[in-house]
């Protein structure tokens, strides 16, 4: 039976956290199925688990309940609330990327293929995301550096561009006069911030196969930036020698840089962004936190943006 992520999950049901901190406890005669299995075998429920990456922040997790339901995914909707009402629309499976442009090995693989054993790195990586809004996700994912070193990206490669799915008849957000963007949605990054061991293309998250709702079945995560950075359902990767264009930054390109670090400096030009509000910890009246620099990875990934004007680059 297909699972519906849009029925509230039982506590009984999350990884418990003594659980997720572990290694993995698989035979080792199961490689090939391993994490791989788990995860492209979308009618099954089965946890997955991990060790901690050592960027892995100590700070308590969001409920599972506000991370599933709090949701930016403009395909399923502008509200908050639209991507868990209407996600479960979205058929996860087959799904394929293609990974081509500037590389030594293009290639197309299936969901089940990317999770092979030189790629997969099962860990867990407990980050903070933020959007003037916050939470802290344990992510279950892998370093998009492992996929990237797969197809060998040539020396003309400087960038990395993400492509997101195109199907209207299962994303209601993407159809006549309720879109916002101009589909599909497109990110990018810098070749070096692609391969930092911080930017992962995750597959889960608190223990579970990825919820459609937060980008099943495969979305990056690039935690010292702001959350539109992390592009959800992804069906494309490429490398390339000029800087992409980005979705947002097409939008309005006065409000949304390419880098969109988390900057608390650089305000928004409609509101500050000097101080974030952590979801589940009191709604909207919870008291505000300063925002951090780099979203509290400085000392990770400051050194990548050494000498640039991150005013103006921003």
């Amino acid at each position: 039976m297909p699972i519906d992520y849009t029925a509230a999950i039982k506590p009984s049901e999350i990884t418990p956290r003594e659980v997720w901190l572990r290694r993995r406890e698989l035979l080792a005669g199961a490689a090939a199925l391993g994490l791989a299995g788990t995860v492209a075998n979308r009618a099954e429920a089965t946890p997955l688990t991990g060790v901690a990456s050592p960027f892995s922040t100590d700070e308590k997790p969001t409920p599972l309940s506000d991370i599933t339901s709090y949701n930016n995914y403009y395909e399923f909707g502008t509200d908050k609330s639209d991507p868990a009402a209407n996600a479960h629309t979205l058929t996860t499976s087959p799904w394929s990327v293609k990974v081509d442009g500037l590389v030594a090995k293009p290639a197309e693989y299936q969901f089940e293929d990317i999770l092979a054993p030189e790629t997969l790195e099962d860990r867990v990586y407990r980050m903070r995301c933020v959007e003037g809004w916050s939470m802290v996700i344990p992510w279950i994912g892998f370093p998009l550096a492992n996929l990237l070193k797969r197809v060998e990206p040539l020396g003309s490669a400087k960038y990395v561009a993400f492509e997101t799915l195109v199907r209207p008849k299962e994303m209601p957000g993407q159809q006549g006069f309720l879109q916002v963007l101009n589909w599909p949605y497109v990110e990018g990054l810098r070749l070096d911030e692609a391969m930092h061991p911080l930017t992962i293309l995750a597959v889960g998250l608190y223990g579970e196969t990825m919820p459609n709702q937060n980008g099943a079945p495969i979305r990056l995560v690039v935690p010292w930036k702001y959350g539109f950075k992390g592009i959800k359902s992804i069906v494309r990767i490429s490398l390339v020698e000029e800087q992409p264009p980005t979705s947002w930054n097409l939008q309005n390109a006065g409000e949304y840089g390419f880098y969109s670090n988390v900057n608390p400096d650089v305000d928004h030009p409609r509101w500050s962004q000097a101080t974030e509000r952590r979801i589940g910890e009191g709604g909207l009246f919870a008291k505000r936190r300063p925002t951090l620099p780099f979203n509290g990875y400085a000392d990770q990934v400051a050194s990548l943006y050494t000498g640039m004007d991150l005013r103006k680059y921003y």
